[in-house]
């Protein structure tokens, strides 16, 4: 039996394939929660509770999603546009008879 730290050096089985995801999605989502903790963070600012510094680190998170989102945009993920190979049929469930 190899050593745990052997297999880890020189493994058997290949890596699983990557899977297939709406990048935009993500990066509309995760803008999105950028631009609400900088409306935020924003007001505790105005207020004095937090420092200004707080608010720019959300600005520059909502920038950067932005960027991320027109990246994602002109980069389509040609496997996330792929049709589906066989769709699985869902089964029916079949009525009980009541007794």
């Amino acid at each position: 039996m190899p050593s745990s730290l052997s297999s880890l050096w020189k493994p058997t089985r290949s890596a699983p394939p990557p899977v297939a995801i709406d990048l935009a999605r993500v990066l509309v989502a995760g803008t999105a929660v950028w631009g609400l903790a900088l409306v935020v963070t924003a007001a505790l600012a105005a207020m004095g509770e937090v420092p200004w510094d707080a608010a720019w680190v959300c600005a520059t998170g909502a920038v950067l999603g932005l960027l991320g989102l027109r990246w994602a945009r002109k980069h389509p993920d040609p496997a996330a546009q792929a049709p589906a190979s066989s769709p699985t049929p869902t089964p029916t469930p079949t009525p009980t008879p009541k007794v």
